[in-house]
């Protein structure tokens, strides 16, 4: 009996990532994370890496793709020194 093994594969739509997601899921799963605490930033005035890494399920991908996109929303993230996420005063 022959098996079909596509877990080796190099295509990044469909390589399972921690809890077998997909990068895509992934991605998504960071947006969501990013709206969620967008609105934790406006209210609360800033939020910790912890927070952001409790958010994101404790995975490391999520983790680092919710801190670019808010990065990308032009919220300061921090540093090692200050690991913390501040909204953009300009917003």
């Amino acid at each position: 009996m022959e098996k079909t093994n596509h877990v080796n594969s190099c295509d990044s739509r469909v390589h399972a990532y921690k809890n077998g997601k997909t990068m895509e899921q992934c991605k998504e799963e960071a947006r969501e994370n990013t709206r969620v605490l967008s609105k934790e930033l406006l209210e609360n005035g800033e939020v910790s890496w912890t927070r952001v890494l409790d958010t994101a399920g404790h995975d490391e991908l999520v983790y680092k793709l919710t801190l670019k996109y808010l990065r990308q929303q032009g919220h300061d993230i921090g540093n090692n020194k200050i690991p913390r996420v501040k909204p953009n005063t300009c917003l």
